[in-house]
């Protein structure tokens, strides 16, 4: 005699981000981790705008959207506020965000409002309460089961694909009007415009080290780039001695990016910047250390020096 016995599909809420040029790249890898998950996925957008474009990625079943434009600035403790009403009204199993400082500011609100530890920079979908997750700066892996009733995950853009930003039809519903909680205030919003590839999208990056020596000698790095069509990144000790912008950091605490192709001058390979390029398909490095971590890691390793190795690699281009 046999007995079926039927579980309860898992119902997942994607927290999407949407920008000047549409879906985010980190949010269209957290809906194939969400689609992963298996059951129905939902997009949570700020406002009606962002919901229109959300509605068109492939895999996303649902879209919900507050009334007003409360959010539309993505203030932690607003957003925080409405999802949790949300995951309460509409029994959410699952709550997926990007690793990105909107996700890292609101998720763990929602945790603390839910009782759920939240699971940072998953890696792998393993079933609906099985993950993998990077601890120890990549140095552990470890695969993680869940008891929370809620299961609240942000995404490691760098280990999913990206699901397809148009092909998809799904439904819009506005989900009652969102409140100011008076705990924050919008001031305003500074964006740096660039015609040069994104970097966490980006097919090919260009990064830079302390082996470039100078700030007068980055341009070497910039060219090289733009001659690839490539991004440019930067280790954090570029960063932290003011040679260029913190939003071109690679690393731990920086971007994690995955590119076709990597290229790293004059970078000796600190575990802190390892970690957020380890995942690109082709890694080539230029070191004048052949015994630097780096070239360990790399595809192709050529020892000589960045300053003169890129700009002769560029006037062959």
């Amino acid at each position: 005699m046999f007995r079926l016995t039927r579980h309860a599909l898992a119902n997942v809420l994607v927290m999407a981000q949407t920008n000047a040029k549409g879906v985010t790249a980190s949010t269209l890898s957290a809906v194939t981790a969400a689609s992963q998950i298996g059951g129905d996925v939902t997009a949570f957008a700020v406002d009606k705008a962002a919901a229109e474009a959300v509605a068109k990625v492939a895999g996303v079943s649902a879209v919900v959207h507050p009334e007003n434009d409360i959010l539309k600035n993505e203030l932690a403790e607003n957003c925080s506020k409405y999802i949790s009403d949300l995951v309460k009204s509409k029994s959410y199993t699952h709550v997926l965000a990007p690793s990105s400082a909107y996700g890292k500011s609101v998720l763990p609100r929602i945790g603390a409002t839910l009782d759920s530890q939240p699971l940072t920079d998953i890696s792998a979908v393993h079933g609906e309460d099985t993950f993998t997750r990077a601890m120890y700066a990549g140095n552990v892996i470890t695969k993680v089961k869940m008891s929370d009733a809620v299961k609240l995950l942000s995404v490691r853009s760098a280990s999913f694909d990206k699901a397809a930003a148009t092909g998809g039809s799904a439904s819009i519903e506005a989900a009652g009007a969102a409140e100011e909680t008076g705990l924050s205030e919008f001031v305003k919003k500074e964006t740096s415009q660039s015609d040069k590839p994104d970097l966490q999208s980006a097919e090919r990056v260009v990064s830079g080290g302390r082996g470039m020596k100078d700030p007068s000698n980055w341009h070497m790095v910039e060219e090289l780039a733009d001659k690839l069509g490539a991004a440019v990144g930067a280790t954090r000790a570029v960063v932290d001695a003011e040679w260029v912008a913190s939003d071109l950091q690679v690393g731990q605490t920086g971007k994690i990016v995955a590119p076709n192709l990597y290229i790293a001058c004059g970078i000796s390979g600190a575990i802190q910047h390892v970690t957020g390029m380890k995942d690109s398909k082709t890694i080539v490095a230029i070191n004048t250390d052949e015994d630097a971590p780096i070239m360990s890691l790399c595809d192709y390793g050529l020892v000589a020096d960045a300053l003169k190795a890129v700009p002769e690699m560029t006037g062959k281009l």
